[in-house]
């Protein structure tokens, strides 16, 4: 069976409760899309596998949400033709690219099976460590099951220095800290699944958000494969982006940066003065001019336009916030069920 909704669509599902969803033990395993037409049939391959694995071993449902985030490619075209063999299959097309964290929610919004699992598209998080992260949920009573990065040593020096900035930033002064090198790659049980949808904000920071909510949490280390196919999308200006945005929506670190910056400036400021002051009393020194003052405007300048860029970043996101918009309008909706496939094939064989 395949229902098809072509109308747009926002978070019309947010705050319905689980048991509302569907069945509480099972497993929704979201992955947002975007070019990923080279790896997506092996990718569902390998779900199904796993479906099989899961049901055989832990008697647990499974479905697969697809979301689309306005690729350019064929990815829509081959996930609407990816067979419902073993899992349930959701294929929910966006009305154009509103970027991962967008794709993440609108994924964590349509999931029906109590649990989600958050996998990326590229093939680069092992499908087979998910038995494992199911077993810490289940087994271990762990609500979120999260993975991490073990080792950068295939890493330049420059991106391993930036990476260890950002998290030395985004953790100052917070009193929850994002796990260092954490990825989107993790499970949430049914409650912090239904907590992460009850948030409010628009501007969201999966990374943190998860970490956020609180309850019993729990990291594994792994080692990401190499991408096999396709390009990632994922170049500098789109991390540095990424950075800012996770900064600003979960941090105040910036703000307490400019703080401090503009109280040192001030501080030599204050000190450069009485120098000046004592020289010219004292061995009668002759007051530096231009050069001295081009130097000081230029600094104040500086630091001036760096504060207001952080200001402005934050009332950028205050007014994202106010306008109250949709993070994402749904453009397709398909679903397919694993039993209905089931049926029809015993028919097809009578």
């Amino acid at each position: 069976m395949i229902n098809v909704i072509t109308e747009p669509r926002s978070t019309a599902t947010r705050g319905v409760s689980t048991s509302e969803r569907g069945i509480g033990h099972g497993l929704s395993i979201v992955m947002p899309l975007h070019n990923e037409a080279a790896s997506l049939a092996r990718l569902h391959a390998q779900l199904i596998d796993v479906a099989q694995a899961l049901s055989v071993k832990r008697s647990i449902a499974c479905e697969v949400v697809y979301v689309d985030d306005g690729s350019s490619d064929d990815t829509l075209a081959i996930a609407r033709q990816l067979p419902a063999q073993a899992l349930d299959v959701q294929v929910i097309s966006l009305s154009r690219n509103f970027g991962k964290e967008a794709a993440l929610l609108a994924g964590l919004d349509h999931a029906r099976l109590g649990a989600v699992l958050f996998i990326d598209g590229d093939g680069q998080h092992p499908t087979a460590l998910i038995d494992t992260l199911v077993g810490h949920w289940l087994d271990g009573g762990y609500d979120v099951v999260y993975t991490a990065k073990a080792h950068r040593a295939n890493e330049s020096v420059a991106r391993r220095i930036l990476v260890k900035g950002f998290y030395l930033l985004v953790n100052w002064g917070t009193r929850t800290k994002i796990p260092e090198d954490a990825g989107d790659f993790r499970l949430l049980s049914p409650r912090a699944a239904e907590a992460l949808r009850h948030l409010p904000e628009r501007n969201r920071f999966f990374k943190g958000l998860s970490s956020w909510i609180g309850f019993r949490q729990i990291r594994i280390d792994y080692q990401p494969d190499q991408r096999a196919d396709g390009r990632t999308s994922w170049n500098f200006r789109s991390l540095v982006g990424l950075s800012i945005d996770g900064l600003t929506a979960f941090s105040v670190a910036p703000l307490r940066i400019a703080t401090l910056l503009g109280l040192v400036i001030a501080f030599i400021a204050f000190i450069y003065g009485a120098q000046i002051i004592y020289e010219t009393l004292i061995y009668g020194e002759k007051v530096p001019g231009y050069p001295s003052l081009f130097v000081g405007v230029m600094v104040l300048g500086g630091v001036q336009l760096i504060m207001l860029g952080v200001l402005g970043e934050y009332i950028a996101k205050i007014l994202y916030e106010i306008k109250g918009r949709p993070v994402y309008f749904v453009a397709e909706h398909a679903v397919k069920l694993a039993a209905d496939a089931e049926r029809e094939t015993r028919t097809a064989a009578e």
